[in-house]
């Protein structure tokens, strides 16, 4: 018994409804406090010691006060001068006029230093951080309107305490202050579009290019190789991993466990210990796809043996492969910290999972809506809701890795931004190519398996839906100020979803949700004609 056609397009319907409202969320707000609106800004602090060109460094700006110039040419070079007192907390005593203040943290408000920092004639007030980190400088609660204007910002203690230093040795310091602004739309986020979608698609359809033609010997890289077509295929199911309902279940559950994990623990020889284990999937990753290569275009090349301790005969083409993919991992390794090395960690990442996606394996629609559901629960836990219980987004935190060490877990795709004047990397986390990607794989293998033609193939519109989905992300990380986007609420709806919706129109939905449980019915298999 088919569905009303009518609930297709209620199906429809929601779904671009959700996609719609996913940009409304956080169009509103609380009521800003008159003359403290400003967004909060990253701020190029280039300074002169006695003339000479000293290391620039950065700040950030406060949430009120006057806003910096975007443009260094349009910035204006002012001398330096410490408050007195220090903290700036009570009225000054020291000359300011025309001058740029430089203020301890002290123990009144952010706002009420500002303000005497005006009042004493200063044309910008730069604050030193005691803390680690930066802090966002906000708007007293008790502060119903604000009449700052001069630029605020603050500096890190470490820069702060150096400029302090000179100018109590009488030493003449000038800064130079300006805000450039990050473009709207950064290049690289298109290569890393291509990078996502490409990884995608060759997982699909790798084993259908790759596969060995009839009465051709399957390649084996450390054991001897079959004699029968038989065998092949069976050693070639034995190599896959079909994910069950519960195993999806638990995969998620793990995977939130490793994140506390990561979370709580993030030290250097953790992240050091992740490395590793990254290394030596992307060494197998690249093998296996190296060597695939190289036979399917030259079988003879793999003919040749040596015996190998612990695995006896092995492939002597396997062996050098293995040694250059070793090679090539511990250079990475040893360079993970230069500023080249997301090349290699890109490389290794789609080897490895494009290796995974051939093991690991959805049965049908049924495994699918439980495991991309979960996982779409667990994105938005882990970015959006986690903040609530952690004090900040869990997800964002470990992708960003430690800032003490510089390491960072190597599980995710980056690419530098191109023309971001703040330089840093666009990045996409493995579970965001790898979930949709089991669901797009097992579409291909229902297409091929079922000789569905272009028209009648899922797999074409779930491409077009992942592309989409990750479109929708960047959009959302751009309209939301650069606030990181959980990519599974995009990819889940436009990937999932238009299996459902496509299924339900084809009256295919049934057997795609039951697909490889239920043997076909004989009215299945030599359907009567219609009348």
């Amino acid at each position: 018994m088919s569905l009303p056609p009518f609930n297709c397009r209620i199906l429809a319907a929601a779904l671009a409804l959700y996609l719609i409202g996913l940009f409304c969320v956080g169009a509103g707000g609380d009521a800003k406090i008159p003359g403290c609106s400003n967004a909060f800004q990253m701020v190029k602090v280039e300074n002169w010691v006695d003339g000479e060109n000293g290391e620039a460094f950065t700040g950030m700006t406060a949430q009120f006060g006057a806003i910096l110039p975007s443009d260094k040419d349009k910035a204006v070079k002012l001398p330096v001068v410490l408050t007195t007192p220090l903290n700036s907390c009570s009225n000054l005593t020291s000359k300011l006029s025309g001058s740029i203040a430089l203020s301890v943290r002290g123990e009144c408000t952010f706002t009420a230093k500002a303000q005497v920092a005006q009042s004493g004639g200063a044309a910008a007030l730069v604050l030193i951080n005691d803390k680690e980190e930066l802090d966002e400088m906000v708007c007293n609660e008790k502060d119903t309107s604000l009449n700052v204007s001069i630029p605020v910002l603050m500096i890190k203690t470490s820069a702060g305490d150096a400029l302090k230093k000179s100018i109590m040795q009488n030493q003449k310091v000038d800064i130079l202050l300006y805000a450039p602004k990050s473009p709207v739309v950064d290049y690289a986020v298109a290569f890393l579009w291509l990078m996502s979608v490409g990884t995608v698609f060759i997982a699909a359809v790798w084993s259908h290019v790759t596969s060995p033609k009839k009465n051709e010997d399957q390649y084996d890289e450390l054991s001897p190789k079959k004699s029968s077509d038989d065998a092949s295929k069976a050693d070639a199911e034995e190599e896959t991993l079909d994910i069950s309902a519960k195993g999806a279940v638990i995969f998620v559950i793990s995977a939130s466990t490793f994140l506390i994990l990561l979370f709580f623990f993030m030290s250097s020889w953790f992240i050091l210990i992740l490395t590793i284990f990254f290394c030596i999937g992307g060494v197998q990753g690249m093998h296996t796809i190296i060597t695939t290569l190289i036979t399917r275009r030259c079988n003879k090349c793999s003919r040749k043996n040596v015996k190998v301790p612990l695995f006896g005969d092995a492939s002597i083409l396997s062996l050098v492969v293995l040694l250059f993919c070793f090679v090539v991992a511990v250079v990475w390794f040893l360079k993970r910290k230069a500023s080249y090395a997301w090349a290699g960690q890109d490389i290794f990442g789609i080897c490895l999972m494009i290796n995974v996606l051939q093991v690991a394996r959805l049965p049908n629609i049924r495994v699918a809506t439980i495991l991309l559901c979960c996982a779409f629960v667990y994105d938005i836990f882990w970015v959006f809701i986690s903040p609530l219980f952690f004090k900040q987004s869990v997800m964002i935190a470990v992708a960003r890795g430690s800032k003490n060490t510089g390491e960072s877990i190597p599980m995710l795709l980056r690419i530098p931004r191109i023309s971001d004047p703040w330089g840093g990397y666009n990045m996409i986390g493995f579970g965001d190519i790898l979930f949709p990607g089991l669901l797009i794989c097992f579409i291909f293998r229902y297409d091929k398996e079922n000789n569905k033609g272009c028209s009648k193939a899922y797999f074409p519109w779930l491409m077009f839906g992942y592309g989409l989905g990750l479109f929708l992300t960047y959009l959302g990380l751009y309209i939301m100020n650069g606030h990181g986007q959980p990519a599974l609420l995009y990819l889940v709806p436009c990937t999932l979803g238009i299996t459902v919706i496509l299924g339900l129109v084809r009256r295919e939905l049934r057997d795609l949700w039951n697909y490889g449980t239920q043997q076909p019915s004989a009215s299945d298999v030599n359907p009567t004609p219609e009348a």
